[in-house]
């Protein structure tokens, strides 16, 4: 079976001459439908640059990106778009939620914009905020929400429809500890479902929840392991941001 995501090869070059960085160099991952990675790093090792190439909002210098089997350099900006909507979905540190809509329309949002009707895509939207444990919240708006609440309605929005890619950016950042960890036990459920995630934190104990741990310095990936004990002797040695 083709990795719901492959990367091969992938370098990201900012400007030039002097003034020439070298965000990523020749980057390979592979996620398989069913798994989670999670990403660390100092910063400005190339962890959110890897992610938006990851999702096409970004395209690599050099290297190879496939998403499902379909190569991203083959696309046009309309074809990358349309998967953006169909497969991918992101989950940001700060929620990015609209605060003029309500849980469920935040949820349904992606699937009106792919052109489903209103109705079908609340059904839709409602389905998966009842299995967040929200029902009761579905017809509030963000600022009547939890910190925790406002992040499983982001994660709602990025699996709602049939999404098999989450790309999460240290979605745990503005929670505290034990939300923190209710984030991504859910995204480990979520990715037992079939769905393949990549997370960016920098938190050796919520990387723990993952498969593996990518570990990346200077733009390059240096190690690749599973979280325990690996991630914390790593960490030791300066991944700490």
């Amino acid at each position: 079976m083709t990795a719901m995501l492959q990367m091969h090869g992938i370098s990201k070059v900012y400007g030039s001459g002097p003034t020439e960085v070298h965000a990523l160099e020749g980057v390979d991952l592979s996620v398989e439908r069913g798994e989670l990675v999670a990403i660390m790093g100092p910063s400005g090792s190339g962890k959110s640059t890897l992610l938006t190439i990851a999702g096409s909002l970004e395209e690599p210098t050099s290297g190879e990106v496939m998403i499902d089997g379909s190569e991203l350099s083959g696309m046009s900006d309309d074809e990358r778009a349309r998967l953006r909507r169909r497969s991918v979905g992101y989950v940001f540190q700060h929620f990015n939620l609209l605060p003029g809509l309500t849980a469920a329309e935040n949820v349904a949002l992606p699937l009106e914009l792919d052109g489903i009707p209103a109705e079908q895509a609340r059904a839709s939207a409602l389905e998966t905020v009842h299995s967040l444990g929200l029902t009761d919240r579905a017809d509030h708006y963000p600022d009547d929400l939890s910190g925790g609440e406002r992040q499983r309605v982001a994660i709602g929005r990025a699996v709602v429809g049939n999404r098999r890619l989450v790309l999460a950016d240290e979605p745990s950042g503005a929670l505290d500890s034990v939300n923190g960890e209710s984030v991504m036990r859910l995204l480990r459920e979520t990715c037992r479902g079939g769905v393949a995630g990549v997370v960016v934190t920098h938190d050796s104990q919520l990387a723990a929840w993952a498969d593996r741990v990518l570990f990346l310095r200077d733009g390059r990936m240096v190690d690749q392991t599973l979280p325990v004990p690996g991630a914390e002797s790593l960490l030791a040695d300066g991944y700490q941001e």
